[in-house]
């Protein structure tokens, strides 16, 4: 292989694939690198999504987002009405927060599909492994472009190959599917696993996704023991496989744009921290991204008007989100104790506040 494209993405997740539907609309040449088989496959996340009204409350500058945020009723699995935070005494806060879970695997099949339908082409089983004298370097040879964009994940390759810094301290997490008839909230358990360790229960149709999350600064133990625990704990029995990942913990990445290039999604760190929520996220910055690297190329418009727009829109709540997840590193995640003690002075509104990436004091 040996051609030419504008705009080069390697990444077919909700990052990738929203960035590449609205470059094609605007008229760009596409191409999506994916190393995988199959777009969205395997499953590595926990599959909520958010609804429009606390989507709104989250990002209040947010514009059009019902074009963007409109999803088929069969990709809504389960409708939830709430979040049930658990402390290691069982003690439970009941937070009002709409949302409804999906398949990851057809969620992200959907937005590729659209993306499709506008003109990007996608090349599986595709890897991108650099960049020399300016052409990409793949599994399958040299690509030219115009733009080339990371939606890579937390490890990108392309924003190692752009230089732009890397995610600092990622947390590992393992989630994995179950079944059973489960009430429409999630649960999120702090504590009772280990220190700085979490877990969940996502609620869909006779199933539900279960993982657990930790902080390797507070680890004693490797990430298959805490999951184990949990699963123990529940008396639950995964079916299939479980998969693991890396959700980034700190908030955006200082640059997002280097040169011809850009990253996008996880890849930017554009993820709220307090609760490893990246999936309206990284389609809001993939519009962004997909609008202006179409429009560098047609009129060379800059690529610095991704980085202002994104941060116009993202950047106050996911900082405030980072600042309150290391607040819970300090005082909260050292031990079941102080864990309980926090969520307690907490208290609900503070703690609605803390995953709605808000001010939690005063």
């Amino acid at each position: 292989m040996s051609e030419d494209v504008d705009i080069l993405i390697v990444g077919s997740g909700p990052a990738g694939s929203v960035t590449a539907r609205y470059a094609a609309e605007s008229g760009a040449s596409v191409m999506v690198l994916e190393r995988r088989p199959q777009v969205g496959v395997p499953v590595r996340c926990g599959e909520f999504m958010p609804s429009n009204e606390e989507i709104m409350n989250m990002f209040p500058k947010l514009k059009d987002m019902e074009s963007l945020f409109t999803i088929p009723d069969e990709l809504h699995c389960l409708e939830t009405v709430g979040i049930d935070l658990i402390d290691p005494d069982d003690r439970e806060t009941m937070l009002e927060f709409n949302g409804y879970t999906t398949d990851r695997d057809r969620f992200d099949q959907y937005l590729a599909s659209l993306a499709s339908e506008a003109g990007a082409e996608f090349s599986m089983e595709h890897a991108f492994y650099g960049i020399k004298d300016g052409k990409a370097q793949t599994s399958k040879g040299e690509i030219g472009y115009k733009v080339l964009i990371g939606a890579d994940g937390p490890g990108s390759r392309v924003a190692q190959s752009l230089g732009l810094e890397h995610n600092k301290n990622p947390y590992p997490a393992v989630t994995a599917q179950v079944k059973g008839d489960f009430e429409p909230y999630t649960q999120m358990f702090f504590g009772g696993i280990a220190p700085g360790a979490y877990g969940w229960i996502i609620p869909k149709d006779g199933r539900a996704n279960v993982g657990v999350g930790f902080s390797p600064k507070f680890a004693n133990a490797s990430l298959s023991v805490y999951f184990d625990k949990f699963m123990d704990r529940h008396g639950f029995k995964a079916e299939g496989k479980t998969y693991g990942k890396y959700v980034p913990s700190e908030g955006p990445i200082p640059k997002t744009v280097s040169g011809n290039g850009m990253v996008v999604g996880d890849a930017a760190g554009q993820v709220i921290s307090v609760n490893g929520g990246g999936i309206p996220l990284a389609m809001i910055a993939g519009r962004i991204c997909g609008q202006v690297a179409a429009e560098n190329v047609r009129s060379g418009a800059s690529l610095e008007n991704y980085e202002t727009q994104w941060r116009d829109i993202m950047e106050q709540p996911l900082r405030l989100a980072a600042f309150n997840k290391k607040l819970a590193d300090t005082f909260a995640f050292r031990s079941d104790a102080s864990t309980k003690l926090c969520m307690r002075i907490l208290g609900k509104r503070r703690m609605g506040n803390l995953i709605r990436c808000k001010r939690i004091f005063p």
